[in-house]
């Protein structure tokens, strides 16, 4: 069995265990031993990110040949128009290649927790909301898609990754859960990245604010 740990990343959390830069990490919210993340979430970016102890599932997870969707919260500068919907659903130039086609519908705001700090708000400067669902991982790439269409991403969450979300998992929690994954061809078991430590139930946890 290999164990999967669904957190809810708040903002301004670095989605490794260690910075040079004394910022906020997993560290001070996983305790969970011998856990890695399968993926990161950008800095000022918010939500879902999975860890294992499991490298084949690390790699179904976080491998781009993979294809697993991913699907985003965004809160958007500007009233979202059909028309750059229909862009984003075709794939949109960035500098490093067009985008796969993205599924992208607008939603209502949802009905989540207060940010800390707040996204600025703008009485003369409308938002809006959509759900933006990709297959791939380029380097910050809804913030750019959004950029790219004329609507300039104010909030970002990561809802779900494949079958997982950050449902009734508020910002600073996680859960745990097992999962089976079978031994790869050949009989060999999927290696361990590092060794178990004394186990450890994931609960919120917070050593410092994220500054």
């Amino acid at each position: 069995m290999a164990t999967l740990i669904l957190f809810n990343k708040p903002f301004q959390v670095m989605s490794q265990f260690t910075d040079s830069s004394a910022r906020a990490t997993l560290a001070d919210w996983i305790s969970e031993p011998g856990v890695y993340p399968a993926g990161r979430l950008d800095y000022d970016s918010e939500g879902l990110m999975l860890l294992t102890d499991n490298g084949q599932l690390q790699n179904r997870i976080a491998s781009p040949r993979q294809k697993m969707p991913k699907t985003y919260w965004v809160q958007v500068e500007g009233r979202i128009t059909e028309d750059a919907l229909t862009r984003l659903r075709s794939g949109v130039a960035l500098k490093d290649g067009k985008t796969q086609p993205a599924r992208a519908q607008p939603m209502p705001e949802p009905s989540i927790w207060q940010r800390h700090p707040p996204v600025r708000h703008r009485e003369s400067v409308p938002t809006s909301w959509l759900e933006l669902t990709i297959t791939e991982g380029k380097n910050r790439q809804v913030r750019r898609m959004t950029a790219a269409v004329g609507f300039p991403t104010l909030r970002l969450i990561r809802y779900r990754i494949g079958d997982w979300t950050i449902d009734n998992l508020a910002p600073g929690e996680s859960r745990k859960i097992n999962i089976h994954v079978p031994a790869p061809s050949g009989g060999r078991r999927p290696s361990k990245r590092a060794a178990k430590r004394t186990p450890a139930s994931p609960t919120r946890k917070r050593r410092h604010p994220a500054s």
